[in-house]
């Protein structure tokens, strides 16, 4: 991909904006906006009895609290399995014997860079949750089926969660 005329228009606490020029084959140098994102990671913690852990949290910038997998941003330079054993600790409590990638997820990408790595916990046991202070998150243990039923009728409505969910219950058969 050629491009020019590379410049951060925004540097912000998690994303940045950089506009630049791609040549797009024959049809000449064409401007694009993409906002920067350091990647992050989502858990699905699967306990042995078939039932999952989510978290309620409030999304500020929907005004509105969503039922998600545990996830977080990556910190520079950190592994993605390290992130996702950090964030389901810190945000459910629980800590794995085992962490399983269901692959990745971009989640945007006609205007975002964001990959989230996704993971399937297993071996799960239960310690004390350490959210961040600005998190004020309850957690939700639920059947994997209903979880995936949610997921598919919309009441589940996170990109990174619909996904995960699918492809852990994927996994299981």
């Amino acid at each position: 991909m050629n491009t020019r005329d590379r410049a951060v228009l925004f540097r912000g606490l998690v994303v940045d904006i950089e506009q630049f020029e791609v040549e797009i084959g024959n049809k000449g140098w064409h401007r694009f906006q993409v906002v920067r994102h350091p990647g992050g990671v989502g858990v699905v913690p699967l306990h042995d009895d078939g039932t999952v852990t989510l978290i309620r949290q409030l999304r500020p910038s929907i005004g509105v609290s969503l039922l998600e997998i545990p996830a977080g941003r990556l910190d520079p330079g950190e592994e993605p399995a390290a992130c996702g054993v950090r964030e389901l600790a810190e945000e459910t409590g629980l800590t794995a014997t085992s962490l399983e990638s269901l692959g990745d997820l971009l989640t945007s990408p006609g205007v975002f860079d964001e990959r989230i790595h996704l993971f399937l916990a297993n071996g799960l046991s239960q310690g004390e949750a350490m959210p961040e202070q600005y998190e004020d998150i309850a957690t939700v243990r639920l059947p994997l089926a209903e979880a995936v039923a949610m997921a598919a009728d919309g009441r589940i409505r996170d990109g990174k969660t619909i996904v995960a969910l699918m492809r852990a219950q994927a996994r299981q058969r």
